[in-house]
């Protein structure tokens, strides 16, 4: 049991907010949740990868929500890709209860140097995307749901950033729809995560909330910025370059 002292709940409110408000733009949120709870609150790194789940759920139910106020989500288009993404995320989240997450680490900041050339390449295809579904067979766009599905359950963080290349690069979905689309695929899968995990004894509930205490008005701020701000797509593929730079340097430092 963690014993929370004053500080504890500041760091927590206002790492969270940061958080949601980041994983509702960008993605990669979970550095900041997952380090105050392992280098802050002192959990083992199992136990948090299952309590970070809860602010996640609740930061994805009220991101989405916004998203949906203001007409940037669209359920029935949704429903087909988060429905195969389910496999993958239960084959990733029972993966995840059996062994280390350290030998996928080693590759995780390879993949990190390959999203951020794919972004600095050709920044267009970012900021005014074209419909790529045709580019790509279906089976192929079906593996990568199922791949995508299988990282978040696994491991979570950095989900959003590759989720987000996918839409964009392989679907040609524009920054704000995929950003939307994205927070209700995590906030499904998350939630049967968050059961399993709570299940194998793996969630510590008090740590859990606090975070999503502040990781909920994050991510309805981080909806509504994407939704009412003009030019919203280009400030989010800024933040995203500067995300996955200093994910880059933390990642090989």
């Amino acid at each position: 049991m963690v014993d929370f002292e004053w500080y504890h709940w500041a760091i927590a409110l206002s790492g969270g907010f940061l958080a949601g408000f980041i994983n509702t733009l960008a993605g990669n949120g979970s550095v900041i949740t997952l380090a105050i709870l392992t280098d802050v609150l002192g959990l083992p790194g199992n136990i948090a990868n299952g309590t970070n789940r809860i602010g996640v759920l609740f930061q994805s139910a009220s991101s989405s929500f916004t998203f949906r106020y203001y007409g940037k989500l669209n359920w029935s288009e949704s429903r087909l890709l988060v429905f195969w993404m389910l496999p993958g995320a239960f084959a990733g989240i029972l993966t995840a209860m059996l062994i280390s997450n350290e030998g996928f680490m080693a590759v995780y900041k390879f993949l990190l140097v390959a999203l951020l050339f794919t972004l600095i390449f050709k920044p267009s295809r970012w900021i005014n995307p074209t419909d790529n579904r045709q580019k790509f067979p279906y089976w192929l766009r079906l593996v990568g749901v199922l791949a995508l599905g299988f990282y978040g359950g696994f491991i979570q963080m950095g989900m959003g950033l590759f989720f987000l290349a996918f839409m964009v690069i392989v679907l040609g979905y524009d920054l704000i729809t995929a950003n939307a689309v994205k927070i209700l695929a995590v906030g499904v899968y998350t939630s049967f995560a968050l059961l399993l995990f709570w299940l194998n004894g793996q969630v510590v509930w008090l740590a859990g909330l606090l975070l999503a205490a502040g990781q909920v008005p994050g991510g309805i701020a981080g909806a509504w910025f994407a939704s009412r701000v003009p030019n919203a797509g280009v400030y989010i593929y800024r933040l995203l370059i500067v995300i996955i730079i200093l994910a880059v340097v933390s990642a090989f430092s």
